[in-house]
C-alpha cells in the first residue's frame, strides 16, 4: 500500500487580485465553488482567507462563517483551516473568527521580513491566538518562516500553550525570508523530527518554488500545499487555470514517490482530528 499525502489548497490568499488572474476566487460563492473543484481533485484541507468586495483581505467573522457553511455543505469532511495572518489586521481581530470552531487555524510563532514590511507576531499576540485555539478546540498549523519558529512551537507545546501533536508547515520562497533551499529544507525536517517525533509537517513553496517543495515533501514523507494563494502563475507565460488544476498537478506526482492523495478519513487521522461528522 502507498503512503497517504494530505494535499492542502490555499485558494485565495492575501495579495492576488482578479486583475492578476481571473481564476482567483473572491466572493464566498466563488471560494466555495473553487474549493469544491479542488476537493474533487484530491485536496482534503483548505487554507482560507476571506476578501472584501474590493479584493482586500477581511477579518470579518461573518464572511468566514458564510464560506465555512458552504464548504461543509459541498465538501463533506474537508478540513477547514482559517488564516490568522497579518494582512487581515495587526491585533486580536486576526483571531476574531476562531469562535466559529474551524478544524484548524494558522499560527506563526514569530516575526520575519516580508517583501515590503515586517510580518509582525508579537509574543503577546502569539500567546493570545494560541489560547483562543485551545479555548475553541482549533488545532494550530505552525507556520514556520524560519527555524526559530519551530523551536518556539515545540516550547509552547511542552508548556501547554499548544495542544499536541504538532503540525508544522515549512514556508519557503517568500522574498526576504527563507529561500527555497534543499539543505535547509532537510534540516527543517530533521530538526522537527528530533524535537517533536510525533509531529506532522507540510512543505509550502511560493511561486516557482511551489512544485519543487511538492517533490521534496513527497520524497521525504511530508504533505503538500498548493493553490493560487502561493502561485497565481505556473510560469511567466501561463496563468494557473484553477486551484483544482494545481491540486491535480500534485496528485499526479504522488505515485512517483509511492504516495497517494489522502482521503478525508486518512487526513483527519494523520492530523489527530476527529472524524467528519
Amino acid at each position: 500500500m502507498t503512503t497517504p499525502c494530505i494535499i492542502s489548497v490555499a485558494i485565495t490568499g492575501s495579495v492576488p487580485q482578479k486583475k492578476d488572474n481571473p481564476a482567483v476566487p473572491i466572493s464566498a460563492a466563488e471560494q466555495v465553488e473553487s474549493t469544491q473543484q479542488a476537493f474533487e481533485a484530491g485536496a482534503t484541507l483548505v487554507h482560507l482567507h476571506v476578501r472584501n468586495a474590493d479584493g482586500t483581505t477581511s477579518s470579518d467573522p461573518e464572511r468566514f462563517a458564510r464560506v465555512q457553511e458552504g464548504l461543509r455543505q459541498h465538501c463533506p469532511g474537508i478540513i477547514i483551516q482559517f488564516s490568522t495572518g497579518g494582512r487581515s489586521g495587526t491585533g486580536h481581530e486576526r483571531g476574531a473568527m476562531l469562535p466559529l470552531r474551524p478544524d484548524m487555524a494558522s499560527l506563526a510563532t514569530g516575526s520575519c521580513n516580508f517583501p515590503t514590511r515586517i510580518y509582525e507576531n508579537s509574543p503577546e499576540l502569539v500567546d493570545w491566538l494560541a489560547a483562543e485555539m485551545i479555548k475553541y478546540d482549533v488545532k494550530p498549523e505552525v507556520e514556520a518562516f524560519d527555524l526559530s519558529m519551530i523551536f518556539q512551537a515545540v516550547k509552547m507545546a511542552q508548556d501547554g500553550r499548544i495542544r499536541g501533536p504538532l503540525h508544522a508547515q515549512f514556508v519557503m520562497g517568500v522574498k526576504n525570508a527563507m529561500p527555497v533551499d534543499r539543505e535547509t529544507f532537510e534540516f527543517y525536517v530533521r530538526t522537527l523530527r528530533r524535537l517533536a517525533p510525533d509531529a506532522t509537517w507540510t512543505g509550502a513553496g511560493i511561486g516557482s518554488g511551489q512544485l519543487k517543495l511538492a517533490h521534496w515533501s513527497l520524497e521525504l514523507g511530508g504533505h503538500c500545499r498548493t493553490g493560487l494563494e502561493d502561485n497565481i502563475r505556473r510560469d511567466k507565460d501561463h496563468l494557473a487555470s484553477s486551484n483544482a488544476a494545481l491540486v491535480e498537478q500534485v496528485a499526479a506526482l504522488c505515485p512517483n514517490y509511492d504516495r497517494h492523495p489522502a482521503s478525508v478519513a486518512e487526513a483527519r487521522q494523520l492530523l489527530s482530528l476527529p472524524p467528519a461528522g
